[in-house]
């Protein structure tokens, strides 16, 4: 008997949750947030822009995080547009997978390129043309290193069937591991997105990519219908996820919801395989973190780590969440990771910031159960603290310091931006 198609998660947090209007993080911010996600077993972080400068020294140190094993199994991706000269300067940091992307709509060719492009040869064969972009570009990528090619389909949701699946196909012969279906503007439904999903499935044999934005609030149950459609029709799934649902304008799909929806939803549980390695009780640390990264709070009522998630007042609701918790909860909030005590110190604290001299620094790493060899040691540790507590502009968290007095040399790595020289 055949194996029944996986669905995985690939969290795009650090590459399109970055992409929030008036917000923004830390490289250091991101690398914990691999590390989070890791820990979570998470199939795949697709963790920024490899061909933008001030990325690369954080690309390159969160590689080396990799090859050490402290991100590992977890798969780092990179995005960069269907251009050669930024795809070549991508690979120039060592990464080995990659998602390519492209407009496919009709709207997005005419309104972004200008008629300077074309989608094919047939529309007018002295232009550029979507079909043939595509093929340099994996082409290009292949022979620089490439493991995994995924191609985008920006603006799939918008763009004709007959175009989409040949441009899938040709992706296909063109060398491409994966076809990524995205509905950009958050346009389809639920059922346009799994019939659009299953034919790709069914007649281009690619595993399909699930990005879906919320700009009509359905980008959980799209992303979760799509990877329905793309396994009914013979392939893996890897649905695109951030978590907390950031994102550029509505945001994306959330990596909490979609899990959750996979596992606990009447169509789903039990009938579909979610990647087995997904830790959910890790769920809860994760939100926590993104959300202080970001300065976002977390919705009262988001989905599993809301603080009313698991909140009941009316007396039908209390009486029967304390008889049975199955009444009103379809899932326990130790599934998330949640219900241990927080403790708040509210007497006299010691913080590390970029004026803390070395007494109050020794206390710290103290409290953490961290003991330095020596002074020398404990100063250096401390000036990368210093520049850490600028690098991000808010108190560091325990996590944070842990990793920087583990891995001193790539956290120096990952504050460390250098821009570009002049040209000429």
């Amino acid at each position: 008997m055949a194996k029944m198609p996986t669905i995985c998660i690939v969290d795009v947090t650090n590459r399109d949750g970055v992409q929030t209007s008036r917000l923004g993080l830390a490289k250091l911010e991101k690398t914990m947030i691999n590390i989070y996600l890791n820990e979570m077993g998470i199939h795949q972080s697709e963790f920024g822009f490899p061909y933008t400068y001030h990325e690369m020294n954080y690309i390159r140190a969160n590689l080396a995080l990799a090859e050490c094993g402290e991100l590992r199994p977890i798969i780092l991706s990179g995005w960069c547009p269907m251009r050669e000269n930024e795809i070549a300067l991508a690979f120039t940091t060592g990464i080995r997978h990659v998602n390519l992307s492209l407009s496919t709509s009709g709207q997005m060719t005419r309104g972004k390129f200008g008629g300077r492009v074309v989608r094919c040869p047939e529309e007018d064969a002295s232009k550029p043309n979507l079909l043939d972009m595509m093929r340099t570009g994996v082409g290009r990528a292949r022979e620089l290193g490439a493991v995994m090619i995924g191609v985008n389909a920006e603006d799939a949701s918008r763009t004709d069937r007959e175009f989409l699946l040949r441009f899938a196909g040709a992706a296909k012969e063109a060398g491409a591991d994966r076809f990524r279906y995205c509905d950009t503007l958050g346009y389809d439904d639920p059922l346009t997105i799994y019939e659009n999903c299953r034919a790709l499935a069914e007649e281009i044999g690619l595993p399909l990519e699930l990005h879906c934005h919320n700009d009509l609030g359905m980008a959980v149950a799209c992303s979760v219908a799509g990877a329905k459609g793309a396994v009914d029709g013979g392939v893996d799934a890897y649905i695109n996820t951030a978590v907390n649902g950031m994102g550029e304008r509505a945001g994306n799909a959330d990596l909490v919801s979609v899990i959750l929806a996979i596992k606990k939803s009447s169509g789903l549980e039990d009938q579909y395989a979610l990647d087995e390695r997904v830790d959910l009780s890790k769920a809860w640390q994760l939100a926590k973190y993104v959300s202080y990264a970001f300065g976002v709070p977390i919705p009262v009522n988001q989905v599993g780590v809301g603080d009313n998630a698991f909140a009941h007042e009316s007396g039908i609701h209390a009486d029967g969440a304390l008889k049975d918790r199955r009444n009103y909860e379809l899932y326990s909030f130790e599934e998330l990771g949640r219900g241990e005590p927080e403790f708040i110190d509210t007497g006299r604290q010691i913080t590390v910031g970029e004026y803390s001299g070395i007494k109050g620094f020794r206390d710290v790493y103290g409290r953490l159960a961290i003991e330095f060899h020596d002074d020398e040691e404990a100063r250096q540790i401390l000036e990368l603290a210093r520049f850490a507590n600028v690098h991000t502009q808010k108190p560091l968290t325990n996590s944070e310091l842990r990793f920087i007095a583990k891995y001193p040399d790539l956290a120096r790595q990952i504050m460390t931006m250098t821009p570009p020289a002049p040209d000429g």
